[in-house]
């Protein structure tokens, strides 16, 4: 009677089970695990602070599981962008590194050991969409203006190679600009040059450049990437292929502020349930709390949305990573 009656016990026990075993085997997958997150920069500064706020809500949202960061400085993030690249796709290694080296990986630099197109793409938590500022006191009034201007005008960026360099002498060169590169401009110096009128603007990110603008000292005439609606997208603006190629790229690494990702081949279950708790820490209040606090604009994107917005940042015609070389390299076409 025992051994008749366990029959259909074990059965039902088995039939309930299949329809909890994919849920329950994602919330398990890492449980008593150790999960590295890797920070391509030393300790400190915004790279750190996101990665270690990341892994922090990521490990609440993964039961039983811990998160370690751990920092790999050097190269200007390659150094940590190729051991995640090359780490085991377990899914127990995940990291974080400036996307900005789509720029290295385009022009073909022997140190990049990873393609951005096949990592495990986990998410992109913030924007930090860029804008063509001009001074208050300056007369060009919009974008149209500044294209027109018969004189080059003066636009002011950090050191040579920096990415407000390499940005600036890309839209400069790509679109045909009347602009005048003034590079060395570091910290706030840019803003000061302005005021005193010795620059007319700059390419700069949104966030640093929007106090400046609010307390009226300079005006937004153009936007790359985000969502704001108070200035046109530059996109929208450009027509021809080289200037709408340009623009993407900016626009990619604008849209794609602050990433985590996994090693190539990491498997669908673990890559699911990766994915499943970076979207609920950036959904968690203390998150949003965070952002907020670093003027940064929450705009989630999730896995393979990941690479829809790298994509046409990758397709560069020849003539375009000529240019690309050359910002890199410093000088001006």
């Amino acid at each position: 009677w025992r051994m008749t009656r366990a029959r259909p016990l074990a059965f039902l026990a088995c039939l309930f089970s299949s329809f909890l075993t994919p849920a329950l085997a994602q919330d398990e997958a890492f449980r008593g695990k150790t999960v590295t997150y890797i920070v391509a920069t030393g300790p400190g500064g915004g790279y750190d602070s996101h990665g270690r706020l990341v892994a922090r809500l990521m490990q609440k949202y993964l039961p039983g599981a811990t998160i370690a960061v751990k920092n790999v400085p050097g190269g200007g993030h390659l150094i940590g962008a190729n051991m995640l690249y090359a780490a085991r796709p377990d899914g127990l290694t995940i990291g974080t590194f400036n996307i900005g080296l789509i720029y290295d990986q385009l022009v073909g630099r022997p140190e990049v050991k990873f393609d951005l197109a096949r990592f495990s793409w986990i998410g992109n938590a913030v924007s930090d969409p860029r804008v063509v500022v001009l001074a208050a006191q300056s007369p060009v009034m919009d974008w149209k203006g500044l294209a027109a201007q018969p004189q080059p005008v003066t636009f002011g960026t950090a050191n040579i190679g920096s990415a407000s360099y390499v940005e600036t002498s890309l839209l400069t060169s790509a679109l045909n600009l009347p602009i005048r590169l003034r590079p060395g401009l570091t910290g706030n110096e840019d803003q000061q040059a302005m005021r005193r009128g010795d620059i007319a603007g700059a390419v700069a990110a949104r966030a640093v450049y929007e106090p400046f603008v609010r307390d009226g000292f300079a005006r937004i005439v153009a936007q790359i990437g985000g969502g704001e609606k108070d200035a046109p997208q530059l996109a929208t603006l450009v027509s021809e292929a080289r200037g709408r190629h340009i623009v993407a790229l900016i626009q990619a690494q604008a849209d794609l502020a602050r990433i985590t990702a996994a090693p190539p081949g990491v498997a669908a279950p673990l890559l699911d349930a990766l994915r499943t708790a970076y979207r609920r820490a950036l959904d968690d209040a203390d998150f949003r709390i965070e952002a907020t606090k670093l003027g940064r604009a929450v705009e989630p994107l999730i896995g393979d949305d990941v690479l829809k917005s790298l994509r046409p940042a990758l397709d560069q015609t020849p003539e375009t990573l000529a240019l690309i070389k050359d910002a890199l390299d410093g000088r001006k076409r």
